[in-house]
This record gives structure tokens, C-alpha cells and sequence, in this order.
């Protein structure tokens, strides 16, 4: 039985070498991975945020989540497997995101379910006095005119009423001299 191998037309030692470049290139690739700081200090970051937003309280599975992964994040790191440690610090970041998001939103909603009860009571309120107000207060005196936002007339100014022919005299009135002259309107 022959068994095909890409190295096989080289020499042994040749093979040996080249076998021995290929294994340590692969060692030296995973172990050139830096460790993912930056992603683990933005998922610690955003965990104090979701925290500080509250989401103990309104996502409190959601921070749980994220939570975990970062403390798998850091067991991935103390084991340098650092692209493990990578996604995990980025699976945490994102759930403590949105575990941030779900509290600031649970905090919003109870501000408004607080300020919907503060005007449930201040209309009762309002409702409550204006009915005892109205039991306690005289009942206003009707008004016999509208109101017709002018001022009404005295009553010196009543116009009697026109003379059989339809004409009215008014009888003439002397201004004083010193007025004409000056130029002045009666």
C-alpha cells in the first residue's frame, strides 16, 4: 500500500526539516496572538455601565449573560487562548450592551408609569374639590344680558325718539370769539 505524501520526492532529512519549519510555524502563529486587552477592558467598561444603568434590577438574565462570558473571557486569557478570550470579552461586551439598553428602558418605563399615577391623582383631586366647591358655593344670580365685551352706554344718551316731520333741530351755539380766531375747532 503506498500512502501519498507532498514530501515524499525529498530526501529524509529534507522532509525531517520542512516538517519540523511547518509544526513550528504553526506553534509560533498562535502563540504570536496578542492577548485581547483592549477587547477585555471595553467588556469590563460596558459591564459597569449596564450595571450602573441598573440592570440588576430590569435585565438582570441579560447582565447575568454577560457576566459569564467575562468571566470566561478571563479563564480563556489566564490559559493564553487568546482568540477564545477575544470572542468571549466581545459576546460579553454585547450582552452587557443590551442589558443596558433593557434597564435604561425598564428605568424610562417606570418613570412614566410614576408621572401616569401623579396625574391619575391630581385629576381625582381636581375633580373632588370643584364638586365641593359647587356644593358649597351660591348659585350665581342669572344674568339678564350677555355679555357683549363692550362697555354699555349711560343712560343719559338714550335717543328719544324722531319728531313727526323726520327732522330734529339742534339748536345753535355760540362759540366763544377767541376760539375762531385762533384757528381752533369748536
Amino acid at each position: 500500500m503506498y500512502i501519498f505524501s507532498p514530501l515524499a520526492g525529498f530526501p529524509r532529512r529534507t522532509r525531517i526539516a520542512l516538517t519540523a519549519l511547518i509544526l513550528g510555524l504553526a506553534l509560533a502563529g498562535c502563540a504570536s496572538a496578542p492577548p485581547p486587552n483592549d477587547s477585555m477592558n471595553q467588556a469590563q467598561n460596558q459591564l459597569q455601565m449596564a450595571r450602573d444603568a441598573g440592570a440588576a434590577d430590569y435585565a438582570p438574565v441579560d447582565l447575568g449573560f454577560a457576566q459569564d462570558k467575562f468571566q470566561l473571557a478571563q479563564t480563556a486569557m489566564a490559559e493564553r487562548k487568546y482568540a477564545d478570550a477575544a470572542n468571549l470579552a466581545e459576546e460579553s461586551r454585547a450582552d452587557a450592551e443590551l442589558a443596558q439598553a433593557k434597564a435604561r428602558l425598564g428605568a424610562a418605563r417606570a418613570q412614566i408609569q410614576s408621572k401616569l399615577r401623579e396625574n391619575t391623582r391630581l385629576r381625582q383631586q381636581g375633580e373632588s374639590d370643584a364638586a365641593a366647591a359647587s356644593q358649597t358655593a351660591p348659585p350665581a344670580p342669572p344674568s339678564s344680558a350677555a355679555p357683549t365685551g363692550e362697555m354699555p352706554a349711560p343712560s343719559a344718551s338714550v335717543l328719544s325718539a324722531p319728531p313727526a316731520d323726520g327732522f330734529q333741530t339742534v339748536p345753535d351755539v355760540q362759540q366763544p370769539a377767541a376760539a375762531t380766531s385762533q384757528g381752533g375747532q369748536p
